[in-house]
This record gives C-alpha cells, sequence and structure tokens, in this order.
C-alpha cells in the first residue's frame, strides 16, 4: 500500500495542477472575457474561479472547523441560485484571483495539519463525516472537472488550449491543420448519423 504521507502529496499535485491551470486560463484576456458567459448556463472563467474557491473554502475550512473568507456555495443553501458561478461587475479578477490563492493556501494549512483518516463534519442538523482522504478526492475531481470547462471556455474565447502555457499536451498543428482536422470529425459525425453533407 501506498505510503498516507505520499498518497496526500499526489493528492494535492493534482489539486495545484487544476488550480495553476484555472489561473493561467485567465491570463492576457480582457475583463469582457473572464467574465462572459460562453454556455446557455451562462458558464464564465472568473466564475468557475469563484465557484472553486468557495468549493475549497467549504471542503477544507468549514468542514474541518477551520471556516475561511471563501464564496458561498448555492449548493450548500447559503447563497441564491447561481451567486458562486459568475463576479458581480464590482468584484475585481485581482479579487477573485486573490481569495483563490488566500483559500488554497489555507486549504494546504488544513490538509497538512490533519491525517488522511482526520473527520470533518459537513455542517446542518445531521451532518456526516467526511475524511480528509474523501473531501481532498473529491476536491481534486471537482477542480479538474471546472479545469475542463475552464479549457473549454478558453478555447472558445481565443483558441487558447493546454493545460498550461507552453504545454504540449496538443497535436501539432497550425489553424489550417486544426480547421481540416475539424471538418474531418465533423465529416465523420454527419456519416455516422446518416445526414448528408452541406
Amino acid at each position: 500500500m501506498t505510503d498516507p504521507e505520499q498518497f496526500k502529496r499526489d493528492l494535492r499535485l493534482y489539486l495545484q495542477d487544476a488550480r495553476d491551470a484555472f489561473l493561467w486560463k485567465l491570463e492576457g484576456l480582457s475583463e469582457y472575457d473572464v467574465r462572459r458567459p460562453l454556455t446557455p448556463t451562462g458558464t464564465n472563467l472568473l466564475g468557475l474561479v469563484k465557484h472553486v474557491t468557495g468549493a475549497e473554502g467549504f471542503y477544507l475550512g468549514t468542514v474541518f472547523g477551520r471556516p475561511v473568507d471563501a464564496p458561498a456555495l448555492w449548493i450548500a443553501g447559503d447563497a441564491e441560485p447561481n451567486a458562486d458561478l459568475w463576479a458581480t461587475p464590482d468584484e475585481s479578477r485581482a479579487e477573485i484571483t486573490g481569495r483563490y490563492r488566500r483559500v488554497w493556501a489555507h486549504s494546504d494549512a488544513t490538509v497538512e495539519a490533519f491525517g488522511l483518516d482526520a473527520m470533518g463534519v459537513l455542517p446542518g442538523e445531521d451532518g456526516p463525516a467526511l475524511s480528509l482522504h474523501r473531501v481532498l478526492v473529491h476536491l481534486v475531481a471537482e477542480t479538474q472537472r471546472h479545469a475542463g470547462h475552464a479549457d473549454v471556455v478558453r478555447e472558445l474565447i481565443d483558441g487558447a488550449t493546454g493545460l498550461r502555457r507552453g504545454s504540449d499536451d496538443m497535436a501539432p498543428g497550425d489553424e489550417a491543420w486544426w480547421r481540416r482536422h475539424r471538418e474531418r470529425v465533423e465529416s465523420a459525425a454527419r456519416e455516422a448519423g446518416g445526414h448528408t453533407a452541406g
């Protein structure tokens, strides 16, 4: 079996990779572009950062008796629906990203202070107990999931892709190559779906 401390370090590494990706996805974009809703449900880059900040603050703060200043999660009944998934005009990018960094430092201190078998409790009358191990696995999955959303949103804004700046995790190709690739994928979808070209 893996050493618990090594396992904890591995979970923190994957969590930190997603955190860093979020901040990279904001780089070089205008205030409008980081806030712009690009799906019918309003998904936007700065809102995703705000949401994962709230999730970390809740799970690695409140649940372990270490409250931290973080956006309230609407899903926990602490705010109006979707309040943690978009930025109001008076919330600056610097404020939201600065809070994210402060909350993740607080989260890291929680992880450092407790063993993986330490138990926290979800708020509420009959809140279940959760181990730090389970909370970390949940947050890695949650943060990576939303980092994937950020990947797609950023690509829709300006075509930027990859896990981080300078990353080579995308197939090589210029704009023309990618256009041909997309056309090939579209053609395959039409053929499989019984649609004629046109």
